[in-house]
């Protein structure tokens, strides 16, 4: 081992143990230099090795200082199966790669980092993002693209601010995204539901709605919904963008799981929308981690000027750091090549998922896509709540599906399915003690 490496060792224990707190000042390089008894250069070369590691930092004329003394969190063995958490792996994440766009990133917009940002999000991650939607047969112009705080963010735009057809009432799928759902009934948001099933929805109900309610948009996830699992076909699809040209309804489109379509002919409904009555949303939350914080909204040009404007009353602009650093992170490839591989490991555990179920819950209902996300229809008999409960004690993680609905009626009895934070050989187990626990009598009314 080399005399600098020994010494960064030395230091990095010292670091590690807690015996040089965060905050810390190192000695001196000259008392280094005697302490192990070696020139100031390789003292420097082993401080550099720390620094570069984002462990100490320097002040000039002052010293090298301890930034953190805690170690990363390591990948643990878990002893349960967490069927109830949608976000992905966290370790699975490339955190080096994204490390490299975040220092690159602070170097080449250092001066952008004191302003205010840009009010549609930083241009040279628009021009990127309009490239990004295209391989989702998302083609837009860049003055169309907006940059926002999480698919969130555009949610609580648009429900609040006006749009060109004058009405105040949404349309949502019942069940769906639970967050938005939480927003709408947090805020006395005019909301009425449809029913949507593994079948999709009633299209006959859905053209009397829009017949006979004052609907601003129909808020939908034709691919792979959330908590569902399933998609829309192409001629549901096309039949529901025809009702709302025909009754002047828009189309809010949440895209949020578009990188994990293992079928490339499949396209949004934006792709067709020939008379911009559809709003396209985008995540990277799932693609990468929810706290980067970064959403696409693609808007029609009759929504762009006021869409700005309500969103200059909520925030300046979002994080610059991480709009730079994805813009870098998308230019450079890495994003590409991340999205291949982890979109091979989900749809193998989303295969899994789908074998188990029709290996041990063949008995019941469920949707057959293969997606990171399903679930099975329970008979009416069943307490769902005991059923969570015993589960739980045997380790098993579920969520309940109450939140997903806009009202607490009795619902249909729906167990959902969430495997990106599985391990996929637990996959199996997971739904075995799930068959079990359904053959248990305590677990019914």
């Amino acid at each position: 081992m080399l005399k600098y490496e020994w010494i960064y060792s030395q230091l990095l224990t010292q670091i590690q143990a807690g015996t040089l707190q965060s905050g810390a000042k190192l000695p001196s390089i000259r008392q280094l230099s005697q302490q192990f008894s070696c020139s100031k250069s390789t003292i420097l070369t082993a401080l550099k090795k720390l620094e570069d590691q984002h462990l100490i930092y320097v002040l000039p004329k002052s010293g090298y200082y301890v930034v953190d003394h805690q170690l990363p969190l390591q990948p643990q063995e878990r002893d349960h199966i967490d069927f109830a958490t949608s976000s992905p792996s966290w370790n699975a994440f490339p955190y080096q790669d994204f490390q490299h766009c975040i220092n690159k990133a602070i170097d080449t917009y250092q001066t952008d980092l004191f302003r205010y940002g840009t009010p549609k999000g930083l241009p040279s991650l628009i021009t990127e993002a309009k490239k990004l939607l295209a391989n989702y047969q998302v083609f837009a112009k860049e003055e169309n693209i907006f940059i926002t705080s999480g698919v969130q963010q555009s949610l609580t735009l648009l429900s609040i601010m006006p749009f060109p057809n004058g009405r105040s009432t949404i349309l949502v799928e019942q069940p769906s995204y639970h967050l938005y759902m939480d927003y709408l009934k947090t805020y006395g948001v005019s909301a009425i539901g449809i029913k949507r099933t593994m079948d999709g929805i009633d299209l006959h109900e859905l053209e009397s709605i829009f017949s006979k309610h004052d609907i601003k948009f129909f808020y939908t996830m034709p691919r792979l919904h959330n908590p569902l699992g399933t998609s829309y076909s192409k001629k549901t699809k096309d039949l529901i963008r025809k009702l709302a040209y025909q009754y002047n309804v828009y189309i809010v489109e949440d895209d949020y799981l578009a990188d994990f379509e293992q079928n490339s002919k499949i396209d949004p409904i934006y792709t067709d929308d020939t008379q911009q009555y559809v709003i396209y949303l985008k995540s990277f939350s799932k693609i990468m981690f929810p706290g980067l914080r970064i959403g696409l909204a693609v808007l029609p040009d009759v929504f762009t000027d006021t869409f700005q404007q309500y969103k200059n009353t909520t925030d300046i602009d979002s994080s610059m750091i991480s709009q730079a650093a994805l813009e870098l992170y998308l230019k450079s490839g890495m994003f590409e090549r991340y999205q291949k591989k982890v979109t091979e490991a989900y749809a193998s555990r989303a295969n899994s998922l789908q074998q188990s179920i029709a290996t041990h819950l063949a008995q019941y209902q469920a949707s057959i896509e293969v997606c990171m996300h399903s679930h099975i229809v329970l008979p009416r008999q069943v307490n769902t709540q005991k059923l969570i409960q015993h589960l739980m004690q045997h380790k098993i993680y579920l969520d309940t599906i109450n939140r997903n609905y806009l009202d607490a009626f009795d619902h249909e009895r729906i167990l959902k399915l969430n495997v990106s934070n599985v391990e996929e050989s637990k996959i199996n187990v997971g739904i075995r003690e799930i068959a079990s626990a359904l053959q248990s009598p305590s677990n019914y009314f």
